[in-house]
């Protein structure tokens, strides 16, 4: 095969079909005689479907992970070759590049059985493969992606099939007549015993992952059993207790499980423990879907019961759902410590995508350090991004103990939805002190609940409302979705055979990365492959946000009068009917058990959706929060001044970007939203400085000196059709 030494005669290739992989392309050889590499042109919106193409290889299944990243800024170039990256991404197949089966203190895998006393490394994952390509997104022509295969082939150093059906050394001597097991079937084997799933139906999940390899027989479906028999019983014989000393443990643990780990400090004399925790998957999950998006956090959970609390970074997946990335056990919030742990997870994602950035960090607690989290005064910046402020923690804790303290039914209704209106009145100037002295005076009858009000919230409620009035308020979904991450933590460690092991911090380090770690990789897992339709459609409806969008329109009836309530029929029967109170309102009281519990349920969610289009109903906290943004920023400035200038030009930009993403979301052809957008036009190349090019990157350039062959042969095919037509 020719050798070439640059890209300017490859030809753009788009082969048809969802998905495709390296077989459909034909590859040119790039570099020089000593060194030289595999090379393809694709469009780039198309490199996921190359990905997912390569993913499913008959004969070497596996997933590519990043390991390296870099990005560049479009215009930072004043001249640059045409091979040079706008974004640079190495994949890597997951079965490398480290090789577990070598020396050391990991020993290689002998043969077939699960060794409880001397436990080998798990010759299923990291073999050592080699094979990884690279990922250009061209600064010259970012519309277009060049693919980099260093080595296709999956094979070790040595130049042997390291994993896959045609490894015979993947899982011991024995590999002619054992199945073989890749990572992904021993995740979703383990995920299922962890669960409690029926070892039953865990088999016969397991027999039809490896059927997908080997095929079907005798001897593969009585291995199989076994396999997971001696699975299942290492599971239920592990315990989080590797030392009677928990601080011992612990040490133990963190050496064990040092890639699980991002920030970790013992306890001593003058420093608190810290301990932070991201597997493999989570660190995946935090660069797919934290990018330019929302990280959330539910902290201090489980400050009572827990000897360390527990706090967690969240990210919305595909559905909104919110998925764990990261759990950080400690009990020091001050300002030092917290920005140690936050720098030191943004360093990890960093070091594999460097152009990760969030778009903003939602808390749940007033009292919380938000400083490491803008630009801070400590001389590192952390999460340089917006913040945002949940009221789901304040209404949970009010409606649970009003529910609970107080026995008359109108009188939890009332109760509420006065707090709500307090909370609704920090836009409209009425003053605090009157409004909790009217509370008081009003309900001083109800002396269980005022008595936990004043001790609790009273000294503290102004700190909370500056935060609400100072930062902008998230939406429903968003605090529905964080409750439920909230509500299946609780129940999940908050178990009664497990009551007595609540001061062990094994014990929760244990609980977090085996069952709770299992069942959101159980979740994703089902949602992406259609293999689990029972786990799928609890996960989907594992938010109330979900549920509420479930309940149609006609089933929602409003009072016609004040429209003091509402009714919602339930879909399981239609004797049932919930009566939900304040309704248009986030403190809304509804009568249903999931609400009693002071959660947010898909009653009022569903009614609240009705009741933002009417007229009668004032918007929610969040859109007031919104609209109060954009009026302090109208009239910071002094009249008739270059500031409001800004200003102005600032709002309208921010408000045309809320309205184009609204056309977008409600658009079902997104072809005519496209053609409605202005074009942006470039300034012309200057002929004595060959590639250079302005940064705004809108418009193929018309210049005579332009080496691309694909648009010049477009360019071509205009012209003739022009002088068809004169």
């Amino acid at each position: 095969m020719e050798i070439i030494e640059s890209i300017d005669n490859l030809v753009v290739q788009d082969p048809p079909g969802e998905d495709f992989s390296s077989v459909d392309l034909n590859w040119t050889k790039l570099g020089s005689e000593e060194r030289c590499d595999d090379v393809a042109l694709i469009p780039y919106d198309r490199v996921d479907a190359f990905i997912i193409g390569e993913c499913c290889n008959v004969e070497c299944p596996t997933r590519f992970h990043i390991e390296r990243g870099r990005k560049r800024a479009r215009g930072s170039l004043k001249q640059y070759k045409n091979d040079e990256y706008l974004e640079y991404r190495l994949y890597w197949c997951s079965f490398g590049p480290e090789n577990y089966g070598e020396g050391g203190g990991i020993l290689p895998s002998r043969r077939y059985r699960l060794n409880t006393r001397n436990r080998a490394a798990r010759p299923q994952s990291m073999r050592g493969c080699t094979c990884h390509f690279v990922v250009k997104r061209l600064y010259a022509r970012p519309s277009l992606a060049l693919l980099i295969y260093n080595e296709r082939r999956h094979v070790n150093k040595a130049g042997f099939v390291c994993h896959g059906p045609l490894d015979r050394d993947a899982i011991g001597p024995g590999a002619k007549k054992i199945p073989y097991v890749c990572s992904e079937i021993q995740q979703q084997t383990m995920s299922m015993i962890y669960l409690g799933i029926p070892e039953e139906n865990v088999l016969e999940k397991h027999l039809e992952g490896i059927q997908r390899y080997c095929g079907s027989d005798a001897r593969v479906n009585s291995l199989a059993s076994q396999y997971v028999q001696k699975l299942g019983m290492i599971i239920k014989r592990s315990t989080h207790e590797l030392d009677l000393d928990d601080q011992a443990s612990i040490r133990l643990w963190v050496e064990r499980n040092k890639k699980s780990i991002f920030f970790y400090r013992d306890t001593s004399e003058t420093e608190s423990f810290i301990l932070g925790i991201q597997t493999e998957w989570q660190l995946q999950q935090m660069i797919r879907f934290g990018h330019r998006n929302i990280i959330a956090a539910d902290s201090t959970f489980g400050i009572k019961s827990l000897k360390y609390p527990l706090c967690t970074l969240l990210v919305f997946d595909s559905r909104q759902h919110a998925l764990p990335v990261a759990w950080i056990i400690t009990r020091s919030f001050a300002k030092p410590d917290v920005a140690k742990w936050m720098k030191a997870l943004l360093d990890r994602v960093c070091s594999v995508d460097p152009g990760w950035k969030a778009n903003g960090f939602l808390i749940d607690d007033a009292a919380a350090e938000i400083e490491p989290i803008r630009q801070n005064a400590l001389p590192l910046e952390i999460f340089s991004c917006p913040i945002l402020f949940s009221l789901w923690r304040v209404r949970r804790s009010w409606l649970r103990h009003i529910v609970k303290k107080c026995t008359n039914v109108e009188v939890q209704r009332e109760m509420f939805k006065r707090l709500g209106q307090i909370l609704y009145s920090i836009w409209g100037g009425v003053d605090l002190a009157t409004a909790l002295e009217e509370f008081s005076l009003d309900f001083v009858d109800q002396t269980d609940f005022m008595q936990y009000f004043k001790d609790s919230w009273v000294p503290k409620i102004e700190m909370w409302l500056t935060s609400m009035k100072t930062l902008p308020l998230a939406s429903q979904e968003a605090s529905g979705a964080i409750e439920a991450y909230h509500v299946k933590l609780k129940s999940k460690l908050y178990d009664d055979s497990h009551l007595g092991s609540l001061q062990r911090v094994d014990w929760l380090v244990h609980k977090l990365t085996t069952e709770l770690h299992s069942s959101f990789w159980l979740d994703r897992y089902a949602d992406e492959s259609d293999l689990f339709q029972n786990v799928k459609e609890e996960y989907i409806a594992s938010t109330s946000w979900h549920r509420a969008l479930q309940i149609p329109d006609n089933a929602v009836s409003l009072d016609d009068k004040e429209h003091l309530f509402a009714k919602v029929v339930s879909q399981k029967g239609t004797n049932l009917t919930r009566v939900v109170w304040n309704p248009g309102s986030e403190f809304a009281h509804c009568d249903c058990e999931w609400s009693l519990q002071g959660n947010l349920c898909k009653h009022i969610i569903k009614v609240n959706m009705i009741c933002e289009n009417l007229p009668c109903h004032q918007s929610s906290m969040s859109f007031q929060s919104l609209k109060n943004v954009l009026m302090d920023l109208w009239k910071k400035p002094m009249d008739d001044s270059v500031d409001l200038d800004i200003s102005t030009a600032w709002t309208y930009q921010m408000l045309d970007q809320v309205q184009k993403l609204v056309e977008l979301n409600n658009s079902d052809d997104i072809g005519i939203v496209v053609n409605n957008m202005p074009l942006k036009w470039v300034a012309r190349k200057s002929r004595t400085s060959s590639g250079r090019q302005s940064s705004a990157l809108a418009l193929p350039s018309s210049s005579k000196n332009d080496s691309d062959p694909f648009t010049a042969h477009k360019r071509s095919r205009k012209r003739k059709r022009l002088s068809r037509l004169r």
